[in-house]
């Protein structure tokens, strides 16, 4: 499914070069659940920018279901975001003032989806997400948990290949994060990819395999077993 070989992202900051990525290797494979860990500035969500084709890397290359992302457009690059990737963002980024069921349905505007069919998916992916009854409020009549489920439904309303989480218990007490573990394991099942992004070793250990980095270098890529040790 991915697969990043020698891979670079620098910055430049006035006369400084800023490497926050320098020369990594990972390969990724469908179904996989990953976990990225690593401390503040250590290029964790540098990496969860490229896999999401959010960002470029300076050298290396890029490679997600047999396409160097390199060598695409920005419209083609735009289109594997829409239709192949789904984002989860530790503070849910809902707007505001739709229903929980518009808020899930913004992708399938973009992906052209007619408005029945559409609302229809999003009303059963809510109801997957166990907010049926919760529909029609809005976010901040939601509990954040309820939200991170919004968000996690919105990410799933185009039937991702991947689903990339930053953070996503960040928000959230022990228990409703335990919870939405609980559920990022049940997609692991169901053959969806996710790769989560987090600085705390709790939440990390409930993926399946460790990415931790540092400085832009991967220090470990290890089954959870072996790195909970």
């Amino acid at each position: 499914m991915i697969q990043i070989k020698n891979l670079s992202r620098h910055y430049q900051m006035g006369p400084t070069t800023v490497k926050a990525l320098d020369n990594i290797n990972l390969i990724i494979g469908k179904g996989e659940f990953v976990s990225i860990i690593g401390p503040s500035g250590s290029g964790k969500s540098t990496l969860m920018n490229i896999v999401g084709c959010l960002d470029s890397p300076s050298n290396g290359t890029y490679t997600l279901a047999g396409e160097e992302t390199a060598q695409l457009n920005k419209d083609r690059l735009a289109e594997i975001r829409n239709r192949h990737i789904g984002f989860v963002f530790q503070n849910f980024n809902l707007l505001p003032r739709i229903s929980a069921v518009e808020n899930v349905e913004l992708p399938l505007i973009y992906a052209g989806i007619p408005p029945k069919e559409r609302r229809e998916r999003s009303l059963k992916i809510l109801e997957r997400v166990e907010l049926d009854g919760r529909e029609y409020h809005l976010p901040n009549e939601l509990s954040g948990g309820q939200r991170q489920r919004v968000a996690i439904a919105r990410a799933l309303a185009v039937q991702p290949k991947i689903l990339l989480a930053d953070e996503p218990t960040g928000a959230l007490d022990t228990k409703t994060g335990a919870q939405i573990m609980n559920l990022f394991r049940e997609l692991q099942k169901e053959g969806v990819t996710l790769i989560m992004v987090t600085h705390d070793r709790d939440v990390a250990s409930q993926g399946r395999r460790i990415v931790e980095i540092r400085d832009g270098h991967i220090l470990a890529d290890v089954p959870v077993e072996e790195w909970v040790k």
